[in-house]
Parts: structure tokens; sequence; C-alpha cells
């Protein structure tokens, strides 16, 4: 498995994103998304300033480092749920993996209480200010996408936003004419990237109703000339 896009989402809104290194909750010089010296990525000094590019490309790094730890903890003859397995890499993210690891929410899922594993985030509770994270990360496993997003924070106003996330098409109604016209009902609606691709496929449907008005046309001409 693998953080998805929703779940690099929600954990880049709980780590927030600074260019120019700042102290955490607890003290500890930090950059980029959540990235310290700890990481073995960069040694972060006061001071220390960072590009957008290399933030991102830090980041990056830095999931992979902790996405693997979370796969080896977790067993490997059992499929998690996504939103459970980004929510552990959330965790990890924040506790280290070692602490992930020796955790009772991997002994707990290892062992087959998934909720038990579920409550078991609320355990790392210090300090009280990581609470509305923990709280946030502890709904994310608790709750399938298909339901609700996930919010960085319990208490959040909105839920994360993923941009590669997938986004549901409606899907086309029945033409009632098509048994007399003879035409295919249209494909699924899809996103249109580009006004160009917008002005084709409304020449495309302009296309197809004209087609259908004209076959409409035929067979009542042909019907009034057989009368």
């Amino acid at each position: 498995m693998d953080l998805s896009p929703i779940g690099r989402a929600a954990l880049v809104a709980r780590e927030g994103e600074r260019l120019t290194a700042y102290k955490d909750s607890v003290d500890v010089w930090t950059i980029g998304v959540g990235v310290t010296t700890a990481s073995g990525l960069i040694k972060v000094t006061p001071g220390l300033k960072i590009t957008k590019a290399q933030s991102d490309a830090l980041f990056a790094q830095a999931v992979a480092k902790y996405v693997d730890p979370v796969r080896k903890a977790l067993r490997s003859d059992r499929a998690w749920p996504q939103e459970f397995f980004d929510a552990c890499v959330s965790l990890a993210y924040n506790i280290g993996p070692v602490g992930f690891a020796q955790s009772s929410v991997v002994r707990r899922a290892n062992a087959g209480d998934m909720a038990g594993a579920i409550e078991a985030f609320l355990m790392w509770n210090k300090p009280a200010v990581i609470i509305p994270r923990r709280q946030g990360e502890r709904d994310q496993a608790a709750t399938p996408y298909s339901q609700a997003l996930p919010r960085a924070r319990r208490g959040d106003p909105h839920p994360v936003w993923a941009s590669s996330a997938a986004v549901p098409v409606a899907k086309p109604l029945p033409d009632p004419l098509a048994p007399i016209t003879k035409v295919p009902p249209a494909p699924a609606p899809q996103p249109a990237p580009s006004g160009g691709l917008l002005r084709s496929g409304v020449q495309a449907t302009g296309g197809a109703v004209r087609s259908g008005l004209a076959g409409l046309y035929d067979l009542i001409h042909s019907a009034f000339r057989k009368g």
C-alpha cells in the first residue's frame, strides 16, 4: 500500500508548510512540511530557508521514509482500509517510525482489534495541543472516504481537498427519442480541462442532436408519404 492523494493532503494540512525554519510545539527545529533533522534528510538550523521546490522534494522523500515502516509494522497478510493506512502514516510521521511500530495502534490492529486500534490513536495525546490532530487521525481511520473526506483536525470547518482525488461523474439519462431516432446514447460526461475540449464537446453534442432530428424528420416524412 501507499499513501493516497487524500492521505497526503490530510498530512500536509496537519503539518503545514513553512519555508523558513521554526520551532514546533515541542521546540524542535522544523522546516518544509514538518521535516526535522531527525528525518536524516536535512539539518534544520535557525534561519535556514528553502524554496517551494526544495520543500516538495523533501516532503516526497520524508513520506517514503515513513510509509515503508508503516507497511512493515502492519501485518502483510491482511488488507488494510486505505483510510486506516493513511491515518497510520500521519501518526508515524508525527511520532516517528519506532514509536509507531511499538504503539497500541499496531498491536491491536495486527491482533484483529480494529475498533481498539482506531481508538488507540487518542493515546498519543501529549502535548495537549496535538489532541485535535489525533482526533482527526482517529476519525480518518474510522471513516471511509466514500462517506466523508477527512479533516486535518477534529473541529475544522472543512475537510481536506486533494486535487487528484476522484470526483464522481453523473450517469447520462436515457434518451426518450432513442427508439425513434436510433441515435446511440451520449457517453458519460468527463471533466473538460480546457476551453478547446469544452467547445469540441458542445459541437459533438450539437451534431448528435442535429442527426437525431434529421432522422426523426425522415421517419415522419416517410409515414406521411405512405399514408
